[in-house]
């Protein structure tokens, strides 16, 4: 009982946090961690105990899920130097400069021990990035580089965090050359797994049409893909990605009335889920903090050294190699500005849901039944890792974003240009669709184009019920047509989403705008009135139709 009051408070309470957040211009995650930890001050609350092993398969899969599904393979294709780099490259590096400041500011701690630490507080938080940079106007360039560092960063991670454990409860030695051979087998067999169950459920989905049901299976496919690459021993977390992007991969244009019912239920989850998750980060962070008997200052100006040392580190890792891997993509770029980006990277590499899970796991006891090598003191660390990097990080992100001068202006243009498109499918549609009368296409070309501002009231009164008169004559042809202008515009949205340079998130917005027109369209009543007639020569209803412009508003 006490767990579900719990959740209900902290899910009422991301409500709040969300207003004020919103109010205060600061990103609403950070605060809700001062959230959760007052809610563990409240008198007489007893002290809840989570269960390390439920925290990432119940909240990680489908916040990574969602995060990916505004990505693309595309994207993944033309970034791959990337995320090798930063996703296994620079965790490798963290892990390193941890343990060796480890074992220099811990006393009692092993080698085996120290690079479980690393492994803990080396993957940057994809969920706890993609929550704070939606308060401010990011570059999607940097927001993608962030995205696609976090998606994948936690499986190397985790797999060395499960080496590093095991040998400290056993007392011998981590053989690096086994634990890359099992993060490559671990990953391999999680596209595998990825592939096969995003493959299976586009075969079972086939069997329903009902949106409700098919929707419900999108919600249910992370949590299975996660299981079950688990069970096999692949990563969860690559899985899930694969998953996600395969979905994705093959949307249908048709599929519009599901496309809007799964949007809005993705948001409404992921800012539950993620409002609960930050919650629980500080409720565990304040319980922590009471129930340690070690000396908390000492520990603390220790996590502090490593939050500075693993900041300088990620700055050099960046600064030195984003124009290695991808030195096409700096021309053009003043130092200035290849500069502010470093920082700004640096700075959003901030450590959430995986650290907290994996420090909770820590086991009390090794197998001959010592205590866990500095247990408490690397719980302390975790803590001012989390403090560093999430907490403050997190609300001095959107002040340094604005700072640099740092804009998305760039991402508004490439939404005109994919509308654009858009548009010219449209156009193109109503130009060649079988057995349409050039009276009634010339004439609802330019009743398309007076359309929005007569019946908005920018005409005189007579002007705009002339202008309905008019278009009642071919309303049935003019739904018809507009029908097929949307879909070719769907359709062209959808091809332009998995082209290289196109970001995906661009497209999804142009296509979430054709959505909605379609929904509009289809409803029973709409701006215009309905006529019982149909031109003599017009196609029946299942044949092609549709109406000119139908985008031109997305441009």
């Amino acid at each position: 009982m006490e767990m579900m009051i719990l959740l209900i408070v902290l899910g009422m309470g991301t409500v709040l946090v969300v207003g004020v957040g919103d109010r205060l211009r600061l990103p609403w995650p950070a605060l809700m961690v001062f959230l959760g930890a007052a809610v563990a001050l409240i008198p007489g609350l007893e002290v809840i105990e989570i269960d390390p092993d439920l925290i990432l398969p119940l909240f990680l899969p489908p916040l990574l899920f969602a995060t990916a599904q505004r990505t693309s393979w595309t994207m993944f294709r033309s970034r791959w130097r990337t995320i090798l780099f930063l996703a296994v490259g620079l965790v490798g590096a963290t892990v390193a400069v941890v343990t060796a400041t480890a074992l220099w500011l811990i006393p009692g701690i092993t080698l085996s021990a120290a690079i479980a630490l690393g492994a803990m507080v080396a993957p940057p938080d994809p969920v706890a990035v993609e929550a704070v940079s939606g308060s401010v106007s990011l570059p999607r360039r940097i927001l993608q580089v962030l995205q696609s560092e976090g998606l994948f960063n936690d499986a190397a991670a985790l797999v060395v965090f499960q080496f590093a454990v095991a040998a400290t409860m056993e007392g011998s030695r981590v053989d690096f050359g086994q634990l890359l051979l099992s993060f490559v087998v671990s990953a391999v067999l999680a596209v595998v797994v990825g592939l096969v169950l995003s493959l299976g459920l586009r075969v079972l989905l086939r069997f329903t049409q009902n949106s409700v049901a098919r929707s419900m299976a999108h919600l249910v496919l992370p949590f299975a893909v996660y299981l079950v690459a688990e069970h096999v021993n692949a990563s969860g977390v690559i899985a899930v990605v694969v998953a996600a992007l395969e979905m994705r991969q093959h949307d249908d244009a048709e599929q519009v009335e599901e496309r809007l019912m799964q949007n809005a239920t993705w948001e409404v989850l992921e800012m539950l889920i993620t409002g609960v998750a930050f919650g629980l980060i500080g409720l565990e962070l304040r319980i922590t903090l009471m129930g340690t008997d070690a000396n908390i200052v000492q520990a603390i100006v220790g996590g502090l050294v490593i939050s500075a040392v693993m900041l300088v580190t990620r700055f050099a890792w960046l600064f030195a190699g984003t124009y290695l891997i991808d030195p096409r993509a700096q021309r053009g770029r003043s130092f200035a500005d290849y500069l502010k980006g470093t920082v700004v990277m640096t700075w959003g590499g901030m450590r959430g849901l995986a650290t907290l899970a994996l420090a909770l796991s820590l086991p009390y006891t090794t197998d001959d039944g010592s205590p866990f090598p500095a247990r408490t003191s690397i719980l302390m660390v975790v803590v001012a890792v989390l403090a560093t990097t999430l907490l403050a990080a997190g609300l001095t992100f959107p002040a340094l974003v604005n700072r640099l001068g740092l804009t998305g202006a760039k991402e508004h243009a490439q939404e005109a240009r994919i509308a654009a498109r858009a548009r010219r499918a449209s156009l193109s549609a109503l130009k060649h669709a079988p057995d349409v009368p050039e009276e009634v296409r010339e004439e609802l070309r330019k009743r398309m184009h007076q359309l929005e501002g007569r019946l908005a009231g920018e005409d005189e009164e007579g002007q705009r019920t002339g202008a309905i008169k008019q278009l009642q004559q071919y309303r049935g042809a003019f739904r018809q047509m507009q029908a097929l202008s949307l879909k070719a515009a769907r359709a062209e949205v959808l091809r332009a989403r998995s082209e290289r340079g196109v970001d995906p998130a661009a497209a999804d917005q142009v296509l979430h705008r054709l959505d909605l027109q379609t929904a509009l369209l289809d409803q029973p009543t709409g701006m215009l009135p309905l006529v019982r007639e149909r031109p003599e020569n017009w196609p029946q209803p299942g044949a092609a139709g549709g109406g000119a412009g139908a985008a031109r508003e997305q441009d």
